[in-house]
């Protein structure tokens, strides 16, 4: 699975508030997800580097 150090930085990494703890917001479909838990490689696919001034326009 991913690395979580990658997950902090990651800008898909949201907090929810309903769950009280950060989730990964990309959206994957069933057989998306099958093949995202089945992964030999470490490095996530949907990984990309977190902007925070672009997180905070996005929050905004």
């Amino acid at each position: 699975m991913a690395d979580t150090a990658e997950c902090d930085r990651c800008m898909y990494y949201e907090y929810d508030e309903e769950y009280e703890c950060y989730v990964c917001s990309v959206y994957m479909d069933e057989d998306e997800m099958a093949r995202f838990m089945q992964r030999k490689n470490k490095k996530c696919p949907y990984f990309r580097q977190g902007d925070e001034y672009q997180i905070v326009k996005k929050q905004i």
